[in-house]
């Protein structure tokens, strides 16, 4: 039987395909409802997503169908609105001192829900239980990991910018020879391309699953300018594999594609690899290229310094998260590390929820460097 966070995850993406703005943070919020709530009660259900995951007049239409289709089947000709919530006011009675002296208020079950969700967000993946860990998984699966936009050659239509004067002639010549209104044209915007090398190494294992996680993530935010690999002692391509919709699916096809999970480290020649093959050709070319590694190099580290100057000369920013770095008074003193460093735009860390969120932001922030 699915879990009831799994469950609410599935009809966000739903409503989400239908148009309605169901972010993250409005998912999280409802399962964080659905905590005080009677999940087996179809009233409780419905209002609690109604009231947290939609934000305009407009998606409530859209809501009713995908509520019905979702959790009944039916068809949005059948679906019955529940009846409307009640909302009873309660006078609440200070409580009576205790006899050690502590006032005898107690916490808010909702402040301390959302409390433990925040210390969740910033735990060491690697230190995590099986249950926190399935719920890091999931709230990865909601992140979206899409690029920055960069300007296109084309150009199209728009209502300002450069004279368009084909458009502008045939408008004239469409009003009998009267100049009534000049057309413009601007540049196209489209999403930049990303690349992710996921280190699958043994000294990388307690944080590869997350990662790869985050890729999954990143391909199903990026679509087909998204692009993502496993490095280790052989590289390999995992983008077809990361296609799938569901995220436990996706990790069982990648367990399979990976030929050297949990062996060694050769990022200078795994990096030569991919440039040769794949970045030259194109895909590193004015593309953000994310590195997910603790830069233990087991190869030669003048060949990784070398090769990350080449894909710093490619790519249009160069990211690279260490889970390591969040340690107190980590230093990256390794010689992969040393070598690497120099070429890269941000250094952050990719041991936790927050970092990945972090790490996604990054991927849409524009042009600024750490």
């Amino acid at each position: 039987m699915r879990s009831v966070t799994e469950t609410i995850v599935g009809f966000a993406r739903t409503v989400r395909a239908a148009g309605v703005g169901a972010d993250p943070e409005r998912v999280q919020t409802m399962v964080r409802a659905l905590d005080h709530l009677d999940v087996l009660d179809p009233s409780d259900v419905y209002w609690a997503g109604r009231l947290t995951l939609c934000s305009d007049p407009a998606d409530l239409p859209r809501y009713d169908r995908c509520f019905a289709a979702y959790f009944s089947g039916q068809t949005a000709r059948t679906v019955r609105r529940p009846p409307p919530v009640t909302v009873t006011r309660t006078l609440a009675l200070p409580a009576a001192p205790r006899e050690d002296g502590e006032d005898g208020e107690r916490a808010d079950p909702r402040t301390a829900t959302s409390s433990a969700a925040e210390v969740l967000r910033h735990r060491d993946v690697a230190r995590l239980g099986a249950a926190e860990r399935a719920e890091v998984n999931r709230l990865i699966a909601l992140l979206e990991a899409g690029a920055e936009r960069r300007r296109s050659r084309r150009l199209a239509p728009a209502p300002s910018g450069r004279l368009d004067p084909h458009r502008t002639v045939r408008e004239v010549l469409r009003h009998g020879g009267e100049v009534s209104r000049l057309r413009h044209r601007a540049h196209r915007t489209r999403p930049r391309r990303v690349v992710l090398l996921v280190d699958v190494s043994g000294s990388m294992a307690p944080y590869a699953d997350a990662l790869l996680r985050f890729a999954h993530a990143a391909v199903r935010s990026g679509g087909r300018t998204t692009e993502a690999f496993s490095a280790g002692t052989r590289l390999t391509r995992l983008t077809r594999e990361l296609r799938h919709r569901d995220p436990d699916t996706a990790m069982a096809a990648v367990s399979q594609a990976i030929p050297d999970w949990s062996g060694g480290t050769r990022l200078g020649e795994e990096l030569k690899e991919f440039l040769d093959r794949f970045g030259q050709r194109g895909l590193a070319r004015g593309a953000i290229v994310v590195i997910a590694s603790d830069g233990w190099e087991r190869g030669d580290a003048s060949l990784l310094g070398a090769q990350m100057a080449r894909l710093r000369r490619l790519a249009h920013r160069v990211v690279w998260a260490n889970p390591h770095k969040a340690r107190p008074g980590y230093q990256p003193l390794t010689a992969g590390m040393t070598a690497a460093l120099p070429h890269v735009d941000h250094f952050v860390a990719g041991h936790s929820l927050a970092a990945l969120e972090e790490l996604a932001q990054i991927l849409k922030a524009g042009d600024a460097r750490a």
